[in-house]
């Protein structure tokens, strides 16, 4: 009995997991960057006016609003640059988008009594943008 071979993968192959790859790794950075948008304009909202957000009172993470505000246009500014960062290419982007996310689930975890469905529905893109860029593989 003779054992299986390992065949490399065929050249038209390659570039054809590198081109989704790549198009993938742009729809991360799109999405890291109308996150990033979406966040500022939500953390300049809550700065701005922190009448707008309402909370229950029995929430465990409480927190001034204006604080939470800041604390949104900061990672969101971060967010962006990372985006730009991934738009040219740079290696460190990849890394720094999958640390933004994180911590933008982690944000968005804390933030979820202020506005929930929009919460949820960041965790889901932030999740999509760790897995797009960290199953991106280079040649």
């Amino acid at each position: 009995m003779t054992t299986p071979q390992y065949e490399e993968p065929r050249y038209e192959d390659h570039r054809v997991q590198q081109g989704f790859a790549g198009g993938t790794t742009i729809a991360a950075a799109i999405l890291l960057l109308t996150g990033g948008i979406i966040g500022l304009l939500q953390g300049i909202s809550a700065v701005a006016k922190d009448d707008l957000f309402v909370v229950g009172p029995q929430y465990v993470y409480k927190m001034d609003i204006t604080s939470w505000g800041w604390i949104h246009i900061v990672v969101s500014i971060v967010a962006i640059g990372i985006a730009i960062g991934m738009f040219t290419g740079a290696a460190w982007a990849r890394i720094a988008a999958i640390i933004v996310a994180a911590l933008s689930i982690i944000l968005n975890f804390l933030w979820l009594p202020y506005y929930p469905w929009w919460s949820v529905l960041v965790i889901a893109i932030d999740l999509v943008i760790i897995w797009a860029v960290a199953t991106w593989r280079t040649a």
